[in-house]
């Protein structure tokens, strides 16, 4: 796919990754609002809520989520949001995914499962 696209815009989604993984939520909600998916996709299938959930980044989480951004997308190898913010034991963006309807037995292994495998309380 990268084959086809132009290198402005695959430099353009590298900067969103990015963005995402650092917190960057002027720039990321910015794009969106601009008419980028919410679900944009790397090539692992990680969405930029997946990376921001997964580098601890609850306000960006959240702000994603709301602006349609789907909780419960696994990546290519299965795992969750949530899975990845328990892995991380980042609480405030495990409250924020559940608030938002994050499922925590979804992925594999599931939200749940790596929450008792690292000994982490779910919310609710």
């Amino acid at each position: 796919m990268s084959e086809s696209l132009p290198t402005d815009a695959l430099a353009f989604a590298h900067q969103l990754f990015d963005a995402a993984r650092a917190g960057d939520t002027a720039t990321l909600l910015s794009a969106i609002d601009q008419g980028v998916p919410a679900d944009l996709t790397d090539a692992s299938g990680n969405t930029l809520l997946m990376l921001a959930a997964y580098n601890g980044h609850a306000r960006l989480t959240e702000a994603l989520a709301q602006r349609g951004a789907d909780v419960n997308r696994m990546n290519d190898r299965g795992q969750s949001p949530l899975a990845g913010a328990v892995f991380k034991r980042s609480s405030e963006v495990i409250a924020v995914l559940i608030s938002q309807g994050a499922d925590p037995d979804a992925g594999t292994p599931s939200a749940r499962a790596t929450a008792e495998m690292f000994g982490v309380e779910l919310p609710g």
